[in-house]
């Protein structure tokens, strides 16, 4: 019985049973600057990497810049195509170009 209940732990990293909550890796929640091309869609202010892929989706859909026919590629506008460097990216594109915004 313990022999089972320690590799539950080693596989869950903890001992209670039911505990599927997944923890965040702290390297993600690091602030980053943006760019000043990128701080001009999300803000200036230092923010964590999932907080600007989101501030950037929300900035697509509000601007309405995802292609109706193929709703993964994205279509710049200007602040878009000074991020991207490009007149249409895909969804999985995306945060290769955004990472070389961020410091």
């Amino acid at each position: 019985m313990a022999k089972k209940q320690s590799e539950k732990v080693a596989k869950t990293g903890s001992a209670k049973s039911g505990s599927t909550k997944r923890k965040v890796n702290p390297a993600l929640m690091k602030p980053l600057q943006p760019s000043k091309e990128l701080a001009a869609v999300v803000g200036s202010d230092p923010i964590p990497r999932p907080e600007v892929v989101k501030k950037l989706w929300d900035y697509i859909k509000k601007n309405d810049l995802q292609n109706p026919e193929n709703r993964r590629e994205i279509r710049s506008d200007d602040k878009l195509r000074a991020v991207f460097g490009k007149d249409k990216v895909t969804m999985f594109e995306m945060n290769k170009y955004v990472a070389q915004h961020l410091k």
